[in-house]
């Protein structure tokens, strides 16, 4: 049952559910100032600006805060114009005409020796939670540890913006993605509300993104879960981060005990011919007749995704299955799929783990068996 709080009470248990907590509810010194409910407008970066009125009605009518809470919250917003120069700088890439190792250097940035070797550490600080995860959820330890790895290295980098700023900064100063991050920015302030966060503490990426799983605020709302069962469902402490990746994979699809892409040898096969990347979908039998098989056997797989990997001087080819497709649900990017299926089988290896047996009859390895074209 949501209570509708006012001004000083809302504070109030911001900063209490601080004092009491790890992660941003530990962060109460940044308080903000009470105001009197109802009264007042938004003052400071966000005076006049249109669409902060609408954003405060909407949260007062659902009885998330009262409207002299948010305007003491939204005067204290800081737009920061170096978010939008960076959002503008962000271009398509080309299209090259021949390998220009593009994968070969964004794998480089994530599956390295200290990468690898933290990784594991990581695993095994938290092979409890980790294990539990997957008994509930049918996600591999490696998978949730690999994409905390690409996405913070395991928790060592959160990303230094403020949250609220970064949000309310494209919510009103980015018109092309406006509507996104308004609905990103309202969701921020519900989950402040709910887990007692004082919304000017938690800091993460320029766009929003929080914790070690970067989660942005809607999948906080639709994946994140309490793994700890302090009450509080805390995206910056490792256990919660660790259900809540695993909860957002099962959630998306995740299929237990399957593989997740395997390396293809492409003979005769023409660069270009066929659309690749992780929504382009072919029958197995069509890209068969293409020339491009699988290292090992698909066995019950009637369609994969083709995936083209820029090297140094080669594509590399492989074929995506569907846990694949629900790695691209987290970031719709093909190499950073890659990247963290990558990482997994690495981590699982130095590990010890021993190799995923799957419907396959052996792991697809990461290591160099993808072919170039013949």
């Amino acid at each position: 049952m949501r209570l509708l709080l006012s001004s000083l009470a809302l504070l109030a248990a911001f900063q209490l559910a601080g004092c009491a907590s790890t992660g941003y509810r530990a962060d109460a010194e940044v308080g903000l100032r009470p105001v009197s409910a109802g009264v007042g407008s938004v003052s400071g970066d966000l005076a006049g600006r249109p669409g902060v009125e609408s954003l405060i009605d909407r949260l007062v009518a659902s009885g998330d805060y009262d409207r002299g809470t948010l305007v003491a919250i939204l005067s204290r917003v800081e737009s920061q114009p170096w978010i939008i120069e960076l959002m503008d700088r962000q271009a398509t890439p080309s299209r090259a005409t021949g390998p220009t190792g593009a994968w070969t250097r964004y794998r480089a940035r994530f599956v390295t020796p200290e990468s690898i070797a933290n990784g594991v550490a990581f695993w095994r600080r938290h092979e409890t939670a980790l294990e539990r995860a997957e008994a509930r959820y049918g996600v591999p330890p490696e998978y949730v540890v690999a994409i905390l790895g690409v996405e913070t290295r395991y928790g060592g980098y959160l990303g230094t913006t403020r949250i609220l700023d970064a949000l309310a900064t494209l919510a009103f100063d980015y018109p092309r993605r406006a509507e996104y991050f308004t609905r990103e920015l309202e969701s921020f302030l519900v989950m402040c509300r709910n887990e007692g966060i004082d919304p000017l503490a938690p800091r993460g990426s320029y766009a929003g993104a929080m914790g070690l799983g970067q989660f942005m605020p809607t999948s906080f709302h639709g994946y994140a879960v309490d793994f700890d069962g302090d009450g509080h469902r805390d995206l910056w402490g490792a256990s919660d981060a660790i259900g809540s990746v695993a909860n957002y994979l099962s959630g998306h699809g995740w299929r237990r005990g399957e593989p997740v892409a395997v390396p293809a040898r492409a003979t005769g096969f023409t660069p270009k011919s066929l659309e690749a990347g992780f929504a382009a979908r072919y029958p197995v039998s069509l890209l068969v007749s293409r020339g491009i098989t699988a290292v090992n056997p698909l066995l019950g797989y009637r369609e994969a995704s083709l995936l083209e990997l820029d090297a140094t001087d080669r594509y590399e080819y492989w074929l995506g299955l569907d846990n694949f497709q629900v790695i691209t649900s987290y970031n719709r990017s093909t190499y950073y799929a890659m990247a963290v299926h990558q990482l997994a089988q690495e981590l699982r290896r130095a590990k010890g783990e021993g190799p995923i047996l799957t419907r396959l009859g052996q792991e697809g390895s990461a290591r160099g068996l993808a072919m170039a074209v013949d």
